[in-house]
């Protein structure tokens, strides 16, 4: 099935340029590994290189390139990922994302601590707008 009938409801709610990155890549990930779960992990994965999720859509990221330890590690990498969160970018960065989506306690927070409370917030918020 074409990627553009397979569009996940988070990027339905992106820029054009992220369905056009995701899209793309999973047309190329079904011709090499057929349909199913490994072309949808390749197309999200080249998505992550560009962008990062944000509440229940996707925002470019301000540089590009990996977004966690599995996306600088491959595909054996055995680290897990983030989910989307850029956990690569700088601990000031993530603070802002939690203003932004008005994360309690995020001054006292870890930069893993800022991750996971980011991710928690994102699938919240995926949950309540496909709902």
């Amino acid at each position: 099935m074409p990627a553009s009938e397979e569009l996940p409801s988070t990027l339905a709610r992106s820029p054009q340029h992220a369905q056009a990155i995701w899209s793309k890549a999973h047309d190329s990930a079904v011709e090499s590994y057929g349909e199913g779960e490994r072309a949808h992990r390749t197309a999200f994965a080249a998505l992550k290189h560009e962008y990062e999720k944000v509440g229940d859509h996707w925002e470019k990221k301000a540089e590009s390139g990996p977004s966690d330890a599995k996306a600088a590690g491959g595909v054996d990498s055995p680290a897990g990922t983030e989910e989307g969160v850029n956990a690569n970018a700088p601990k000031a960065h993530l603070q802002d994302l939690a203003k932004r989506l008005k994360i309690t306690g995020r001054s006292s927070m870890t930069k893993a601590e800022l991750v996971d409370a980011i991710k928690k917030e994102n699938a919240r918020r995926t949950r309540a707008a496909a709902g």
